[in-house]
């Protein structure tokens, strides 16, 4: 930031004001003498003497004359006279220090402050506090290091300046030592705000208070000195640049660190033009922020772009105090937190679109099905029916992936020994890899259980496997190995899963000696629909139904890559999974066993007979699953949403069975069931929905006797279920 005009009605902006000189020492008068003489030290040393003279005398003549004690009370006397006389002399000093240099600061038109080398503010004029200055410390926040950096060169050479951020206002201050303890501070420019409002201090009329003749003020001679610089073991950039604007100023000092982030020497750099170090781009977001009076912006190098840098400037004398952060962590936070937030949206939206996608696909299942009932094998329909639900089905595959991606799979956990897990899906794997292609196991000791759904940790293998499959055929062959291993905390979280829990992780480590992953694509391959495969080849979401499995298993992944032709080249995807921790239960009492009872067998006839209310937004799902009921024997009676469906059941109407879609427009099924369930009694409820169960199961802890059927539906599955809902 540029420094604001000093003003010039006063002071010069070289002076700073300090206590008038002291005149000629002038004769001592006999009070003074007196005063300097009669001291209270060398009143109680001669007190001591005489004491114990007299109580020699009294111990050897046994009596004390009367002169001997008036010589006492003449002592005590003097002592008395000394000690007030020395408080009278302390407190004229401090009258003629304190009041006279808080009459300075309060004379001043400027806002102006007198300080502590501590931070503490002694004394502070008007214009100070109408600026903002209200605070018993110097201010804080942005700027106050280089006020604090100022303070020490005031301390150490008499003056300094430093911009400062007043309340709402921005200053050029100037620092003045007053003694060895206290600065002055003053405000050399007018305070400017962010709308660039000036601040207009008017001070308030004093009646019986002569002017402070400012003439009487003497300041000394203060020369053009540098600025200390004591950043040499700071722990990041600092430089010392001399010039009127920053980004034609010349660099005349820098530390180690300063010219470690610029790639240079510090002889190369000393004599270089700041602006001539950052590019193009740079330059002109720097000028803005300059002209916007902003102190921090962030700068690109020409030597180095890629590492992004913060700098702060503090003005000094004749030039700039720049400090150079290096603010690569930072970045990568920002990227990382934005990363999760948008694959967090991505995922909102392919369960959307898998929701309204599910709603269809039943609906053709359901219509398919019906017309396959009545053009059975044979019929000249059959065969293009048939085609139409197997497209039904491929369909349905890629809305489970989409769930899964958006982590609203409905899922069924069990739990898993991962050697098993991965030695079950070796077989099937090794059937997919071409020829050129060689894939490798590697199993840990030890392995742990985990507690995942079987059918989707095999797919996330799978789709790992067949990716680092592809990427392998396509530079030529080579191998792929899969490695599973017993992690503890440490090692997890050194491998990558920062928040790895207390009993460690099972990891599942997919790696290949293929091209590798180039780093601008690494943080877009588990974005659904995202592919580098040609056209036709791959529907871009292998990896984010991966991402969706791992996250919704409460695991995490993470990616290394190294790009060829670099040695070691190729990709490893890492699976960690928390450790299934195991409790002891207590031993079951033994009960004889039974007859062995027949096994249940599904009942082949799919008609029945009750009273259904069914509650479905989508039209199409709820006409054709109501009339496939209607058809096998039930009496169906239709909801379009919640409040529908409520007002059916509060008008009195009895139902055997409850069938309700989760999420509808206005009242949802589970907000739906508990303002029913007084009016339903023990009527059983079957949910459907192409979400989770989990998505919603804490919303329906109280209740028993509900149930949950995943789109997409098809008849036979949707009748089996309402005849065993109705039979229990």
């Amino acid at each position: 930031m540029s420094s604001s005009p000093a003003q010039t009605s006063t002071q010069t902006p070289t002076q700073s004001p300090v206590q008038k000189p002291t005149a000629a020492a002038a004769p001592k008068n006999l009070l003074e003498r007196l005063r300097d003489f009669a001291s209270p030290a060398a009143l109680t040393v001669v007190a001591i003497i005489v004491i114990c003279a007299c109580a020699a005398f009294w111990f050897i003549a046994g009596e004390l004359p009367v002169g001997v004690v008036l010589t006492i009370l003449v002592i005590v006397m003097g002592a008395v006279v000394s000690v007030a006389l020395f408080a009278f002399s302390n407190d004229e000093e401090t009258e003629t220090r304190g009041p006279g240099v808080t009459a300075l600061v309060e004379a001043l038109a400027e806002p102006a402050a007198i300080a502590s080398f501590d931070g503490r503010l002694n004394a502070t004029n008007p214009a100070w506090r109408d600026a903002g200055g209200n605070e018993k410390r110097l201010p804080g926040g942005e700027g106050s290091a280089a006020l604090f950096v100022a303070m020490r060169e005031a301390r150490a050479q008499g003056s300094s300046r430093a911009l400062v951020r007043l309340g709402s206002f921005d200053f050029e201050m100037l620092l003045a030592r007053l003694g060895d303890e206290q600065v002055l501070v003053r405000a050399a420019s007018p305070g400017v705000l962010g709308t660039g409002l000036l601040l207009n201090h008017e001070l308030p009329a004093t009646e019986g208070m002569e002017p402070v003749v400012e003439t009487e003020v003497v300041a000394p001679a203060v020369s053009p000195v540098t600025p200390a610089f004591d950043g040499s073991d700071a722990p990041f950039g600092q430089a010392l640049l001399e010039g009127d604007a920053l980004l034609t100023a010349k660099i005349t000092r820098i530390n180690p660190v300063f010219a470690r982030l610029m790639g240079v020497s510090v002889a190369e750099l000393t004599g270089k033009v700041w602006g001539d170090l950052i590019d193009a781009a740079s330059r002109e977001e720097a000028q803005a922020k300059l002209d916007a009076k902003k102190t921090a912006f962030e700068v690109k190098l020409l030597s180095n772009k890629d590492l992004p840098l913060q700098v702060r400037l503090a003005h000094t004398a004749g030039g700039f105090m720049l400090y150079l952060f290096d603010i690569s962590e930072q970045k990568q936070l920002e990227q990382s937190l934005a990363q999760v937030q948008k694959m967090q949206a991505i995922g909102q939206f392919a369960g959307g679109v898998a929701h309204d996608l599910n709603n269809l696909l039943t609906g053709l299942k359901l219509r398919v099905e019906d017309l396959l009932h009545n053009h059975p094998l044979g019929d000249p329909s059959y065969g293009g029916l048939n085609e139409i639900r197997q497209i039904s089905t491929r369909a349905e595959d890629l809305v489970r992936k989409l769930l899964a991606f958006s982590r609203k799979q409905t899922v069924k956990r069990v739990t898993l020994n991962l050697g098993e897990l991965i030695s079950e899906s070796e077989v099937l794997l090794r059937r997919l890899m071409r020829e050129d292609v060689k894939l490798e196991t590697e199993y840990g000791r030890d392995l742990p259980d985990i507690h995942a759904d079987k059918g989707q940790m095999e797919m996330a293998v799978m789709n790992l496997v067949v990716n680092a499959r592809d990427a392998v055929h396509s530079s030529g062959g080579g191998r792929v190995k899969i490695r599973s291993a017993a992690l503890t905390q440490a090692e997890a979280v050194a491998q990558g899963w920062a928040d790895a829990p207390a009993q460690g992780a099972a990891l599942i480590e997919v790696s290949d000696n293929g091209p590798g992953i180039p780093p601008e694509i690494m943080t877009k391959v588990f974005e659904p629909f995202f592919t580098t495969k040609p056209l036709g080849e791959g529907t871009g979401l292998g990896l984010a139904t991966v991402y969706g499995i791992v996250n919704q298993a409460d695991g995490h992944i993470a990616i290394t890559s190294v790009v060829a032709p670099d040695e070691g080249h190729g990709a490893t995807f890492k699976i960690f999974l928390p450790i299934k921790v195991h409790v002891a239960k207590p031993d079951a009492p033994k009960v004889e066993a039974a007859a062995a009872s027949p096994p249940k067998v599904t009942p082949k006839d799919m008609s029945g007979a009750g009273r259904i209310l069914f509650v479905e937004d989508e039209e199409i799902v709820r006409g054709i699953a109501a009339r496939l009921l209607r058809q096998r024997g039930y009496e169906v009676t239709e909801a379009s949403d919640g409040e529908e469906a409520l007002d059916i059941i509060q008008s009195g109407d009895k139902f055997d069975l409850l069938i309700s879609d989760v999420i509808m427009p206005g009242l949802d099924g589970p907000s739906m069931l508990k303002k029913a369930r007084p009016f339903l009694g023990n009527v059983p409820v079957m949910f459907i929905s192409g979400y989770a169960e989990a998505e919603f199961s804490d919303l329906l802890e109280d209740e028993v006797g509900v149930s949950f059927l995943p789109k997409p539906l098809d008849i036979k599955t949707l009748a089996e279920r309402v005849k065993a809902q109705l039979a229990a």
